[in-house]
C-alpha cells in the first residue's frame, strides 16, 4: 500500500512524526504539491493526505484515468484531509469514484479560541503598539513614569457577539464570561440546551448589542459576505470585528471602509479571502486591521492533535471501520 501526503509542510514543519504511517505501507511525504503534479505525484497512490490541494472532479478524473491506464484499477480509495474544513474536496465526485473522505474535527478549538482572545486583547490594549513604540526608545525617553497615545479599554462588562456556536464558538463563549463580559450568540442551538450566560439572538440583535463581534460559522451561500456595507452600518459606532473563522465571511473592501470612517475601531482576522492575500489588499494598509497569517490552528498542541487524528483515520480506514467520514 502507498500512502502519499501532498502538502506536508504547513501541518508539519518537521518538528512533528509522520513516522508511525510507514507501519501500514510505503509513505511518501511533500512537503508542497502545485496543482499540475498532483495527478502525477498520486499516480499509484492508495491512500493521500492533503491540506489545501483542491480535488475537484476534473482532478479526480485525471488522477483516476492515470491510475487505471497503467494498472488496469483504480487505486485510490481514501482521501484524508489535515484539517476540519472539508470543501476542498468535491464530495459528490468523491463518492462517484468509492473514494473515502476523512477530515480532523475539533482539533484546535482552544487554539482559535486563545487566538480569538489574542486580537481582541491587541485592539483593546495595543500591546504591539507599545512594544514597538518602547523598542524604539520612546518609553525610555518620556518624561512621565508612564504615557498611552492609543483608547485603552477594558473589555469586562462589554457584550460580545458570536456568531456560530459550535464547539469553538462555546470557548470564546465560557472566556468572555471568565472576562466578565455579556454573552450573545446566533445559533441553531434551542436557548434552552445553552450553557448557562449565553443569551441566543438574531443576527440582526448580534449586530445591534456587540461591543465586539466575532465569527465562529461555517462558510455558506447564507453565510459568504454576511459582514458587508449594509450590515456594518447597523453596528455599534467604534465595535471590533473578529475574525478567525473564514475570510469569505466579510467583504474585506467594506471592512477596510468601515475602519476608515471610524464606524469599526478595530477588526483582528487570521483569515483572508485570498491567501496568501495580494499585497494590494486594502486591509492590509488599515492601521487599525491586524492581520495573522491563518496560524489559530497551527499551535504545537494542536498540530500534534492533527496529526495523531490523521494517523489513526487511516488506522481506522484500513481495519475496515472509517471515522470522521465526510463524504
Amino acid at each position: 500500500m502507498k500512502i502519499v501526503i501532498l502538502d506536508a509542510h504547513c501541518a508539519n514543519p518537521g518538528d512533528l512524526s509522520w513516522e508511525p504511517l510507514k507501519q501500514f505501507g510505503e509513505l511518501i511525504v511533500y512537503p508542497r504539491t502545485v496543482a499540475s503534479d498532483v495527478a502525477k505525484r498520486i499516480d499509484d497512490a492508495e491512500i493521500i493526505l492533503i491540506n489545501k490541494i483542491l480535488m475537484t472532479e476534473q482532478v479526480f478524473n485525471d488522477i483516476i484515468e492515470n491510475q487505471i491506464d497503467k494498472y488496469g484499477k483504480q487505486l485510490l480509495r481514501y482521501i484524508g484531509i489535515l484539517a476540519t474544513g472539508y470543501n476542498i474536496v468535491d464530495l459528490e465526485a468523491a463518492k462517484a469514484k468509492d473514494i473515502i473522505v476523512t477530515n480532523i474535527p475539533a482539533y484546535s478549538s482552544d487554539s482559535v479560541a486563545q487566538m480569538t482572545f489574542a486580537h481582541i486583547l491587541n485592539i483593546t490594549n495595543r500591546v504591539e503598539h507599545y512594544a514597538m513604540q518602547n523598542r524604539n526608545g520612546r518609553w525610555s525617553n518620556n518624561p512621565d513614569f508612564s504615557y498611552s497615545d492609543t483608547p485603552l479599554n477594558e473589555i469586562a462588562g462589554k457584550t460580545i457577539g458570536i456568531v456560530g456556536l459550535g464547539s469553538i464558538g462555546k470557548k470564546v463563549a465560557k472566556i468572555a464570561r471568565t472576562f466578565g463580559m455579556d454573552v450573545f450568540a446566533m445559533t441553531s442551538k434551542n436557548s434552552a440546551d445553552l450553557p448557562e450566560g449565553i443569551q441566543k439572538t438574531t443576527f440582526e440583535g448580534l449586530l445591534a448589542v456587540s461591543d465586539i463581534l466575532t465569527l465562529h460559522c461555517p462558510l455558506t451561500a447564507t453565510t459568504q459576505e454576511m459582514i458587508n456595507k449594509e450590515t456594518l452600518a447597523k453596528m455599534k459606532k467604534g465595535a471590533i470585528l473578529i475574525n478567525t473563522g473564514r475570510g469569505q465571511l466579510v467583504n474585506e473592501n467594506d471592512v477596510a471602509e468601515a475602519l476608515a470612517s471610524g464606524q469599526l475601531s478595530g477588526y483582528g482576522a487570521d483569515v483572508m479571502c485570498q491567501e496568501p492575500p495580494a499585497i494590494s489588499n486594502t486591509l492590509l494598509s488599515q492601521p487599525n486591521a491586524f492581520i495573522t497569517p491563518h496560524i489559530a490552528w497551527a499551535t504545537i498542541e494542536a498540530r500534534t492533535r492533527l496529526v495523531d487524528i490523521a494517523i489513526r483515520n487511516v488506522e481506522a480506514f484500513i481495519a475496515g471501520t472509517p471515522q470522521n467520514v465526510v463524504s
